[in-house]
Protein backbone atom coordinates (compact mmCIF):
# COMPACT_ATOMS: atom_id res chain seq x y z
CA UNK A 1 0.00 0.00 0.00
CA UNK A 2 1.11 3.56 -0.66
CA UNK A 3 -0.84 5.09 2.21
CA UNK A 4 -2.61 7.37 -0.27
CA UNK A 5 -6.30 7.94 -0.85
CA UNK A 6 -7.09 6.87 -4.40
CA UNK A 7 -10.24 7.94 -6.22
CA UNK A 8 -11.39 6.70 -9.60
CA UNK A 9 -13.49 8.59 -12.16
CA UNK A 10 -14.75 6.21 -14.86
CA UNK A 11 -16.11 7.66 -18.09
CA UNK A 12 -17.83 6.23 -21.17
CA UNK A 13 -18.26 8.06 -24.45
CA UNK A 14 -21.26 7.32 -26.71
CA UNK A 15 -21.74 8.52 -30.28
CA UNK A 16 -23.26 7.53 -33.61
CA UNK A 17 -23.19 9.82 -36.67
CA UNK A 18 -26.44 11.27 -38.01
CA UNK A 19 -28.84 8.61 -39.25
CA UNK A 20 -26.58 5.70 -38.39
CA UNK A 21 -28.96 3.89 -36.03
CA UNK A 22 -31.53 3.66 -38.82
CA UNK A 23 -28.93 2.52 -41.36
CA UNK A 24 -27.59 -0.12 -38.98
CA UNK A 25 -30.95 -1.65 -38.10
CA UNK A 26 -31.68 -1.93 -41.84
CA UNK A 27 -28.27 -3.12 -43.05
CA UNK A 28 -26.84 -5.03 -40.08
CA UNK A 29 -29.44 -5.85 -37.40
CA UNK A 30 -26.99 -7.94 -35.36
CA UNK A 31 -24.53 -5.08 -35.02
CA UNK A 32 -27.38 -2.67 -34.34
CA UNK A 33 -28.50 -4.83 -31.40
CA UNK A 34 -24.96 -5.03 -30.02
CA UNK A 35 -24.67 -1.24 -30.11
CA UNK A 36 -28.07 -0.33 -28.70
CA UNK A 37 -27.53 -2.65 -25.72
CA UNK A 38 -24.32 -0.77 -24.92
CA UNK A 39 -26.40 2.31 -24.12
CA UNK A 40 -28.60 0.43 -21.67
CA UNK A 41 -25.95 -1.33 -19.59
CA UNK A 42 -24.49 1.71 -17.77
CA UNK A 43 -27.85 2.74 -16.36
CA UNK A 44 -28.76 -0.84 -15.39
CA UNK A 45 -25.48 -1.42 -13.54
CA UNK A 46 -25.68 1.99 -11.91
CA UNK A 47 -29.07 0.95 -10.52
CA UNK A 48 -27.63 -2.39 -9.36
CA UNK A 49 -24.87 -0.65 -7.37
CA UNK A 50 -26.34 2.66 -6.16
CA UNK A 51 -24.03 2.68 -3.13
CA UNK A 52 -20.74 2.14 -4.95
CA UNK A 53 -21.09 2.82 -8.68
CA UNK A 54 -20.12 6.25 -10.00
CA UNK A 55 -20.22 6.60 -13.77
CA UNK A 56 -19.72 9.44 -16.24
CA UNK A 57 -21.55 8.96 -19.54
CA UNK A 58 -21.50 11.32 -22.48
CA UNK A 59 -23.81 11.24 -25.51
CA UNK A 60 -23.33 13.31 -28.64
CA UNK A 61 -26.29 15.48 -29.55
CA UNK A 62 -26.83 13.69 -32.86
CA UNK A 63 -26.99 10.36 -31.04
CA UNK A 64 -29.57 11.72 -28.59
CA UNK A 65 -31.63 13.06 -31.48
CA UNK A 66 -31.71 9.55 -32.93
CA UNK A 67 -32.66 8.00 -29.58
CA UNK A 68 -35.50 10.54 -29.28
CA UNK A 69 -36.78 9.87 -32.80
CA UNK A 70 -40.13 7.98 -32.64
CA UNK A 71 -39.16 6.00 -35.75
CA UNK A 72 -35.95 4.79 -34.11
CA UNK A 73 -37.86 3.98 -30.92
CA UNK A 74 -40.24 1.79 -32.95
CA UNK A 75 -37.50 0.09 -34.97
CA UNK A 76 -35.60 -0.94 -31.82
CA UNK A 77 -38.60 -1.69 -29.61
CA UNK A 78 -38.18 -5.46 -30.00
CA UNK A 79 -34.69 -5.11 -28.50
CA UNK A 80 -34.98 -2.28 -26.00
CA UNK A 81 -37.43 0.25 -24.62
CA UNK A 82 -35.45 3.39 -25.46
CA UNK A 83 -37.69 5.90 -23.63
CA UNK A 84 -37.46 3.79 -20.47
CA UNK A 85 -33.69 3.72 -20.82
CA UNK A 86 -33.46 7.50 -21.22
CA UNK A 87 -35.70 7.94 -18.21
CA UNK A 88 -33.33 5.72 -16.24
CA UNK A 89 -30.46 8.08 -17.05
CA UNK A 90 -32.59 11.06 -16.07
CA UNK A 91 -33.22 9.54 -12.63
CA UNK A 92 -29.77 8.00 -11.98
CA UNK A 93 -28.10 10.08 -9.29
CA UNK A 94 -24.87 8.10 -9.62
CA UNK A 95 -24.47 8.78 -13.34
CA UNK A 96 -22.88 12.12 -14.16
CA UNK A 97 -23.78 13.25 -17.65
CA UNK A 98 -20.97 14.65 -19.78
CA UNK A 99 -21.34 17.08 -22.66
CA UNK A 100 -19.64 17.28 -26.03
CA UNK A 101 -20.20 18.91 -29.41
CA UNK A 102 -23.59 18.31 -30.99
CA UNK A 103 -22.43 16.52 -34.14
CA UNK A 104 -19.19 15.27 -32.53
CA UNK A 105 -16.92 17.68 -34.41
CA UNK A 106 -13.15 18.04 -34.27
CA UNK A 107 -13.35 21.49 -32.67
CA UNK A 108 -9.84 22.61 -33.72
CA UNK A 109 -10.74 21.77 -37.35
CA UNK A 110 -14.05 23.64 -37.60
CA UNK A 111 -14.59 27.44 -37.66
CA UNK A 112 -14.62 29.01 -34.22
CA UNK A 113 -17.81 30.82 -35.24
CA UNK A 114 -19.54 27.42 -35.14
CA UNK A 115 -18.32 26.41 -31.67
CA UNK A 116 -21.11 28.12 -29.66
CA UNK A 117 -23.88 26.47 -31.66
CA UNK A 118 -22.25 23.04 -31.55
CA UNK A 119 -22.11 23.41 -27.76
CA UNK A 120 -25.60 24.91 -27.38
CA UNK A 121 -27.33 22.31 -29.55
CA UNK A 122 -25.67 19.48 -27.64
CA UNK A 123 -26.84 20.89 -24.31
CA UNK A 124 -30.35 21.38 -25.66
CA UNK A 125 -30.49 17.76 -26.85
CA UNK A 126 -29.32 16.56 -23.44
CA UNK A 127 -31.98 18.66 -21.73
CA UNK A 128 -34.68 17.16 -23.97
CA UNK A 129 -33.46 13.61 -23.36
CA UNK A 130 -32.73 13.74 -19.63
CA UNK A 131 -34.20 16.93 -18.21
CA UNK A 132 -30.75 18.00 -17.02
CA UNK A 133 -27.49 19.17 -18.50
CA UNK A 134 -23.81 18.52 -17.85
CA UNK A 135 -21.14 20.23 -15.77
CA UNK A 136 -18.29 18.39 -17.48
CA UNK A 137 -17.14 18.36 -21.09
CA UNK A 138 -15.44 15.67 -23.16
CA UNK A 139 -13.82 16.97 -26.38
CA UNK A 140 -14.90 14.72 -29.26
CA UNK A 141 -11.97 12.53 -30.31
CA UNK A 142 -10.14 14.22 -27.40
CA UNK A 143 -9.29 16.97 -29.91
CA UNK A 144 -8.62 20.05 -27.82
CA UNK A 145 -7.03 23.45 -28.17
CA UNK A 146 -6.70 26.14 -25.51
CA UNK A 147 -8.83 28.54 -27.56
CA UNK A 148 -11.84 26.37 -26.62
CA UNK A 149 -11.72 27.39 -22.94
CA UNK A 150 -13.78 30.63 -23.17
CA UNK A 151 -16.40 28.93 -25.35
CA UNK A 152 -16.77 26.05 -22.88
CA UNK A 153 -17.16 28.37 -19.91
CA UNK A 154 -19.66 30.52 -21.80
CA UNK A 155 -21.66 27.36 -22.62
CA UNK A 156 -21.92 26.52 -18.90
CA UNK A 157 -19.21 23.90 -18.38
CA UNK A 158 -17.24 23.78 -15.12
CA UNK A 159 -14.60 21.20 -16.04
CA UNK A 160 -13.26 19.22 -18.98
CA UNK A 161 -11.37 15.97 -19.47
CA UNK A 162 -8.34 15.84 -21.77
CA UNK A 163 -5.73 13.22 -22.56
CA UNK A 164 -3.10 13.40 -19.82
CA UNK A 165 -0.19 13.27 -22.29
CA UNK A 166 -1.27 16.68 -23.59
CA UNK A 167 -1.19 18.40 -20.17
CA UNK A 168 1.78 20.67 -19.48
CA UNK A 169 1.84 21.63 -15.76
CA UNK A 170 3.37 25.04 -15.13
CA UNK A 171 5.56 23.62 -12.34
CA UNK A 172 7.12 21.27 -14.88
CA UNK A 173 6.22 18.13 -12.91
CA UNK A 174 4.05 15.71 -14.86
CA UNK A 175 1.29 14.42 -12.61
CA UNK A 176 -1.77 12.85 -14.21
CA UNK A 177 -3.45 12.17 -10.85
CA UNK A 178 -4.50 15.69 -9.90
CA UNK A 179 -6.81 18.31 -11.45
CA UNK A 180 -5.47 21.57 -12.85
CA UNK A 181 -6.74 25.00 -13.69
CA UNK A 182 -6.25 26.11 -17.30
CA UNK A 183 -6.81 29.68 -18.46
CA UNK A 184 -7.04 31.36 -21.84
CA UNK A 185 -7.51 35.09 -22.35
CA UNK A 186 -8.41 35.50 -18.68
CA UNK A 187 -11.07 32.75 -18.67
CA UNK A 188 -10.37 29.64 -16.57
CA UNK A 189 -11.78 26.14 -16.26
CA UNK A 190 -10.86 23.01 -14.30
CA UNK A 191 -9.03 20.34 -16.26
CA UNK A 192 -8.97 16.62 -15.44
CA UNK A 193 -6.22 14.51 -17.09
CA UNK A 194 -7.22 11.13 -18.49
CA UNK A 195 -4.79 8.27 -17.94
CA UNK A 196 -4.10 7.03 -21.46
CA UNK A 197 -2.71 3.58 -20.64
CA UNK A 198 -5.37 2.67 -18.09
CA UNK A 199 -8.03 3.96 -20.49
CA UNK A 200 -6.73 1.65 -23.21
CA UNK A 201 -7.04 -1.24 -20.78
CA UNK A 202 -10.60 -0.16 -19.99
CA UNK A 203 -11.38 -0.16 -23.70
CA UNK A 204 -9.91 -3.57 -24.51
CA UNK A 205 -10.09 -5.72 -21.36
CA UNK A 206 -9.12 -5.81 -17.68
CA UNK A 207 -10.20 -7.28 -14.36
CA UNK A 208 -10.65 -5.78 -10.92
CA UNK A 209 -7.52 -7.36 -9.43
CA UNK A 210 -5.23 -6.21 -12.23
CA UNK A 211 -6.78 -2.75 -12.08
CA UNK A 212 -6.14 -2.22 -8.38
CA UNK A 213 -2.60 -3.57 -8.62
CA UNK A 214 -1.71 -1.38 -11.59
CA UNK A 215 -3.31 1.73 -10.10
CA UNK A 216 -1.51 1.25 -6.78
CA UNK A 217 1.80 0.83 -8.59
CA UNK A 218 1.21 3.94 -10.69
CA UNK A 219 0.15 6.01 -7.69
CA UNK A 220 3.16 4.86 -5.70
CA UNK A 221 5.41 6.00 -8.53
CA UNK A 222 3.65 9.37 -8.95
CA UNK A 223 5.17 12.70 -7.83
CA UNK A 224 2.77 13.10 -4.88
CA UNK A 225 1.90 9.55 -3.73
CA UNK A 226 0.59 10.57 -0.30
CA UNK A 227 -1.80 13.24 -1.55
CA UNK A 228 -5.32 12.58 -2.77
CA UNK A 229 -4.95 10.82 -6.11
CA UNK A 230 -7.55 11.03 -8.89
CA UNK A 231 -7.31 8.27 -11.49
CA UNK A 232 -9.41 9.06 -14.56
CA UNK A 233 -10.17 6.42 -17.19
CA UNK A 234 -12.27 7.13 -20.26
CA UNK A 235 -13.07 5.14 -23.37
CA UNK A 236 -15.68 4.52 -26.00
CA UNK A 237 -18.60 2.66 -24.48
CA UNK A 238 -20.00 1.02 -27.61
CA UNK A 239 -17.02 0.10 -29.80
CA UNK A 240 -15.11 -3.17 -29.79
CA UNK A 241 -16.06 -6.68 -28.74
CA UNK A 242 -15.31 -6.00 -25.06
CA UNK A 243 -18.24 -3.59 -24.79
CA UNK A 244 -20.44 -5.19 -27.44
CA UNK A 245 -20.10 -8.68 -25.94
CA UNK A 246 -23.59 -10.21 -25.94
CA UNK A 247 -22.53 -12.69 -23.24
CA UNK A 248 -22.50 -10.05 -20.58
CA UNK A 249 -20.35 -11.98 -18.14
CA UNK A 250 -17.49 -11.87 -20.65
CA UNK A 251 -17.69 -8.12 -21.35
CA UNK A 252 -16.81 -4.89 -19.59
CA UNK A 253 -19.75 -4.76 -17.19
CA UNK A 254 -19.97 -8.42 -16.29
CA UNK A 255 -16.29 -9.32 -16.17
CA UNK A 256 -14.79 -6.10 -14.78
CA UNK A 257 -17.34 -3.61 -13.50
CA UNK A 258 -19.59 -5.87 -11.42
CA UNK A 259 -16.68 -7.62 -9.59
CA UNK A 260 -15.09 -4.20 -9.07
CA UNK A 261 -18.26 -2.86 -7.47
CA UNK A 262 -18.66 -6.00 -5.32
CA UNK A 263 -15.14 -5.60 -3.95
CA UNK A 264 -15.69 -1.90 -3.26
CA UNK A 265 -18.93 -2.81 -1.49
CA UNK A 266 -16.98 -5.29 0.63
CA UNK A 267 -14.85 -2.44 2.00
CA UNK A 268 -11.41 -3.85 1.21
CA UNK A 269 -10.76 -2.38 -2.23
CA UNK A 270 -8.08 0.38 -2.16
CA UNK A 271 -9.84 2.53 -4.77
CA UNK A 272 -12.99 4.63 -4.28
CA UNK A 273 -15.23 5.34 -7.31
CA UNK A 274 -16.16 9.02 -7.42
CA UNK A 275 -18.08 11.50 -9.54
CA UNK A 276 -15.91 14.31 -10.83
CA UNK A 277 -18.24 17.11 -9.77
CA UNK A 278 -18.22 15.83 -6.17
CA UNK A 279 -14.47 15.22 -6.13
CA UNK A 280 -13.67 18.65 -7.58
CA UNK A 281 -15.96 20.36 -5.09
CA UNK A 282 -13.86 18.87 -2.28
CA UNK A 283 -10.52 19.07 -4.10
CA UNK A 284 -10.46 22.20 -6.27
CA UNK A 285 -7.36 22.57 -8.44
CA UNK A 286 -4.45 24.49 -6.99
CA UNK A 287 -2.00 23.93 -9.85
CA UNK A 288 -1.94 25.66 -13.23
CA UNK A 289 -1.36 23.99 -16.59
CA UNK A 290 -1.49 24.47 -20.33
CA UNK A 291 -2.68 21.89 -22.84
CA UNK A 292 -0.88 20.98 -26.02
CA UNK A 293 -3.19 20.93 -29.02
CA UNK A 294 -3.86 17.34 -30.02
CA UNK A 295 -6.31 14.44 -30.11
CA UNK A 296 -6.43 10.94 -28.70
CA UNK A 297 -4.20 8.14 -29.87
CA UNK A 298 -5.78 6.22 -32.76
CA UNK A 299 -4.17 3.53 -34.90
CA UNK A 300 -0.71 4.63 -36.01
CA UNK A 301 -1.06 8.17 -34.64
CA UNK A 302 0.07 9.16 -31.13
CA UNK A 303 -2.55 11.88 -30.78
CA UNK A 304 -0.18 14.83 -30.95
CA UNK A 305 -1.59 15.87 -34.31
CA UNK A 306 -4.89 15.45 -36.16
CA UNK A 307 -3.55 13.27 -38.97
CA UNK A 308 -6.34 10.70 -38.54
CA UNK A 309 -8.88 13.33 -39.63
CA UNK A 310 -6.83 15.61 -41.88
CA UNK A 311 -3.91 13.52 -43.07
CA UNK A 312 -4.82 13.29 -46.76
CA UNK A 313 -5.38 15.94 -49.39
CA UNK A 314 -8.96 14.82 -49.91
CA UNK A 315 -9.70 14.96 -46.16
CA UNK A 316 -8.33 18.49 -45.99
CA UNK A 317 -10.29 19.50 -49.07
CA UNK A 318 -13.51 18.15 -47.52
CA UNK A 319 -12.90 20.02 -44.27
CA UNK A 320 -12.22 23.20 -46.25
CA UNK A 321 -15.47 22.74 -48.17
CA UNK A 322 -17.40 22.63 -44.89
CA UNK A 323 -15.60 25.69 -43.55
CA UNK A 324 -16.29 27.60 -46.76
CA UNK A 325 -19.99 26.80 -46.49
CA UNK A 326 -19.97 27.96 -42.88
CA UNK A 327 -18.38 31.27 -43.88
CA UNK A 328 -20.99 31.71 -46.59
CA UNK A 329 -23.75 30.94 -44.10
CA UNK A 330 -22.54 33.60 -41.69
CA UNK A 331 -22.24 36.13 -44.52
CA UNK A 332 -25.85 35.49 -45.53
CA UNK A 333 -26.97 35.77 -41.90
CA UNK A 334 -25.62 39.31 -41.84
CA UNK A 335 -27.36 40.18 -45.11
CA UNK A 336 -30.77 38.63 -44.47
CA UNK A 337 -32.96 40.53 -42.04
CA UNK A 338 -35.95 38.13 -42.04
CA UNK A 339 -36.09 34.42 -41.06
CA UNK A 340 -35.19 32.15 -43.97
CA UNK A 341 -36.10 28.42 -43.88
CA UNK A 342 -33.51 27.61 -46.56
CA UNK A 343 -30.80 29.22 -44.45
CA UNK A 344 -31.84 27.27 -41.36
CA UNK A 345 -31.91 24.01 -43.32
CA UNK A 346 -28.43 24.74 -44.63
CA UNK A 347 -27.24 25.43 -41.11
CA UNK A 348 -28.30 22.00 -39.85
CA UNK A 349 -26.60 20.31 -42.80
CA UNK A 350 -23.37 22.25 -42.29
CA UNK A 351 -23.20 21.32 -38.61
CA UNK A 352 -23.90 17.67 -39.45
CA UNK A 353 -21.14 17.73 -42.06
CA UNK A 354 -18.72 18.57 -39.24
CA UNK A 355 -19.22 15.08 -37.75
CA UNK A 356 -15.76 13.64 -37.08
CA UNK A 357 -16.73 10.14 -38.34
CA UNK A 358 -16.91 11.43 -41.91
CA UNK A 359 -13.17 12.16 -41.73
CA UNK A 360 -12.09 9.41 -39.31
CA UNK A 361 -12.15 6.54 -41.79
CA UNK A 362 -9.64 8.12 -44.14
CA UNK A 363 -11.46 8.90 -47.38
CA UNK A 364 -14.02 6.07 -47.20
CA UNK A 365 -16.72 8.10 -45.46
CA UNK A 366 -16.18 11.41 -47.27
CA UNK A 367 -19.33 10.75 -49.35
CA UNK A 368 -21.34 11.07 -46.11
CA UNK A 369 -19.86 14.53 -45.67
CA UNK A 370 -20.59 15.57 -49.25
CA UNK A 371 -24.11 14.17 -48.94
CA UNK A 372 -24.62 17.13 -46.60
CA UNK A 373 -22.47 19.84 -48.17
CA UNK A 374 -24.05 19.51 -51.63
CA UNK A 375 -27.65 20.10 -50.44
CA UNK A 376 -26.37 22.70 -47.97
CA UNK A 377 -24.86 24.63 -50.88
CA UNK A 378 -28.18 24.39 -52.73
CA UNK A 379 -30.03 25.73 -49.69
CA UNK A 380 -27.56 28.61 -49.40
CA UNK A 381 -28.14 29.33 -53.08
CA UNK A 382 -31.88 29.46 -52.38
CA UNK A 383 -31.33 31.81 -49.44
CA UNK A 384 -29.06 33.99 -51.57
CA UNK A 385 -31.72 34.07 -54.29
CA UNK A 386 -34.25 35.62 -51.91
CA UNK A 387 -31.71 38.28 -51.06
CA UNK A 388 -30.73 38.78 -54.71
CA UNK A 389 -34.35 39.14 -55.80
CA UNK A 390 -34.86 41.90 -53.25
CA UNK A 391 -31.56 43.65 -53.95
CA UNK A 392 -30.79 46.36 -56.53
CA UNK A 393 -29.06 45.00 -59.65
CA UNK A 394 -25.67 46.32 -58.56
CA UNK A 395 -25.75 44.13 -55.43
CA UNK A 396 -27.10 40.97 -57.05
CA UNK A 397 -23.66 39.74 -58.12
CA UNK A 398 -22.47 39.68 -54.49
CA UNK A 399 -24.96 36.95 -53.60
CA UNK A 400 -24.87 34.81 -56.76
CA UNK A 401 -24.90 31.00 -56.36
CA UNK A 402 -21.59 29.23 -55.76
CA UNK A 403 -20.55 25.69 -56.60
CA UNK A 404 -19.35 23.15 -54.04
CA UNK A 405 -17.17 20.05 -54.36
CA UNK A 406 -18.59 16.60 -53.85
CA UNK A 407 -21.51 16.60 -56.28
CA UNK A 408 -22.26 13.17 -57.68
CA UNK A 409 -20.33 11.27 -55.00
CA UNK A 410 -22.15 8.12 -53.92
CA UNK A 411 -22.67 7.29 -50.25
CA UNK A 412 -21.16 4.05 -48.85
CA UNK A 413 -23.07 1.48 -46.86
CA UNK A 414 -23.79 1.90 -43.19
CA UNK A 415 -21.38 0.86 -40.49
CA UNK A 416 -20.47 1.52 -36.90
CA UNK A 417 -18.59 4.71 -36.17
CA UNK A 418 -16.61 6.43 -33.51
Amino acid sequence: MTGSTIFHALGLHMHQPPGNLRLLIEANPEEAEQIIRCYERPVRYAARYPDTARLHVGFSGVLLEQLLDPDIVDRYRHILDIPEMLDGYARAENIELIGMGHSHPIFPLIPQADWPEQLARARAAMLRAFGRTALGFWPPEMAFTMEMVPALVEAGYHYLVVDGVQVRPEDGITDAFRPYQVCHEGVCITLVPRDRDLSKAQEHGLDATWFQNDVRWRVGDSPRPHESRLVTTWSDGENGGWFRQTREGSGFFGYFFAPYMEQVRGGEYPITPVSLSAYLADNPPVAQAQVQTGAWSVGPTAGYDRAQWSGSERQRAAATAVSDLSARYWDLCERLSAPCPALEHARTLILEAQTSCFLFWGEAWLPHLYARTVPAAAQLDAAAATLRDAAPPALAEAVSPQTNPGAGVSTPAAGSAR
